[in-house]
């Protein structure tokens, strides 16, 4: 089939996807990432400083300047890429200390980098499962995972979200050589936390490695931002961690899997994102080595976080607004219906509020939202004013009264 015949065949999925409200469309910022950016929409019209709600960027330190200095330094002294993989010519003593260092920050034995953690989560089941063993997986994990898991062998049996009884009945039919158990610790597009004491309960019960995605948590979620398994006190019972530096940790890009030192060993040698990627380049190594040097120094940017969610998430629910339960920076505002995201993210941006609206394939059909996503980088007067937005914009469209 030529081009000529398929284009038609793309541009009527386009066309569909336009008219369902199912349209993503991309705001164009013009500046540094923060709490407040500025932001082009259309692409053609004048930039304008807007707030913004809806950015991973939840420790503020994307634009850090002592992060920016640091990724400087690294291009100096290291230069800009590695043009090769790891095991070839790819590996620098700066990505030996950042292993080193991570892994000791998530109380892990040792760590593995990667481009991604889309790339960590990727290569991980491959290269530690086969048809002899078996994966359980929360309904809600993030698709890398489920990208992951599909390159995998391994029999994958998914338990209902959250629901510990349905995970305990499939682990104790299991025949499996070994039994992975795999969660989010934070479900990014629910902002609520996996039971990862239970979890880890189930697991010593029946003899199964515990996996946890941390990619929303590592940095900021527990008492010194360890993630999850620190908010929960099982450090010691988790197996392994897949996370990302693109979030909390510096907001570029970067990731690793930390954890049980035999398995990282046996990643860097069948791990194919890591064995066919180029290493991560210097100037994010040293950014995010800078990163983990802030974060030891004090808690203040996670607390700050901490008292500017419980803000948000009780001003909205005071409007009358419908929320997912949780106590994450992550506070998605459910509207059900995409094209009322779309218009609801349309006014607000009017309004000076850059908060964007999800739905399918991004979360279920009938359960588009607009996700909000608290960050250091804001403060409360940002704040009390995107509240206002929120109730106008809520009035407008009849979602509150």
């Amino acid at each position: 089939m030529s081009y000529t015949n398929s284009k038609k065949i793309y541009s009527d999925t386009l066309a569909s996807i336009k008219a369902d409200g199912l349209f993503k469309d991309e705001r164009i910022i013009k500046s540094p990432q923060a709490g407040n950016v500025k932001v082009s929409f259309p692409e053609a019209a004048p930039a304008r400083d807007i707030i913004n709600l809806c950015a991973n960027n939840y420790l503020g330190l994307s634009s850090h300047p002592d992060v920016v200095k640091a990724a400087h330094d690294g291009l100096e002294s290291r230069g800009y890429g590695m043009s090769s993989v790891r095991f070839i010519c790819g590996t620098q003593d700066i990505h030996l200390e950042l292993e080193k260092k991570v892994s000791a920050f998530l109380g892990m034995e040792d760590a593995i980098l990667f481009g991604s953690c889309f790339d960590a989560n990727g290569a991980l089941f491959e290269a530690i499962l086969t048809a002899e063993d078996a994966i359980y997986s929360d309904k809600l994990v993030h698709a890398s995972i489920i990208d992951g898991m599909r390159l995998c062998k391994a029999p994958r049996h998914i338990y209902e979200h959250s629901n510990m009884e349905d995970l305990e009945e499939k682990l104790k039919t299991s025949t499996a050589r070994i039994k992975l158990i795999m969660t989010d610790g934070v479900f990014s597009m629910d902002g609520d936390m996996a039971k990862l004491d239970k979890i880890c309960e189930l697991g010593e019960k029946y003899g199964a490695l515990v996996v946890v995605d941390d990619s929303h948590a590592s940095g900021f979620i527990g008492k010194t931002g360890r993630g999850v398994h620190e908010y929960y006190n099982v450090m010691d019972k988790v197996d392994l961690i897949t996370t990302t530096f693109g979030k909390a940790l510096g907001g570029a890009t970067g990731g690793c899997i930390a954890g049980r030192k035999e398995i990282i060993a046996l990643l860097k040698q069948r791990g194919r994102p890591y064995l066919f990627s180029n290493a991560l380049m210097p100037a994010v190594v040293t950014a995010t080595l800078k990163v983990l040097e802030i974060l030891s120094k004090n808690t203040e940017r996670r607390d700050k976080l901490e008292t500017l969610t419980k803000f948000w998430r009780k001003s909205l629910e005071d409007a009358g607004f419908d929320l997912k339960p949780g106590n994450t920076p992550i506070v998605p505002v459910m509207l059900y219906d995409a094209k009322l995201a779309q218009s609801f993210s349309k006014d607000l941006y009017d309004e000076g509020i850059f908060a964007v609206g999800f739905f399918y394939p991004v979360v279920a059909n009938g359960q588009a939202r607009i996700r909000t996503q608290m960050s250091a980088a804001l403060d409360q007067k940002d704040l009390e004013k995107a509240v206002a937005a929120f109730i106008k914009v809520g009035k407008k469209h009849g979602v509150i009264k």
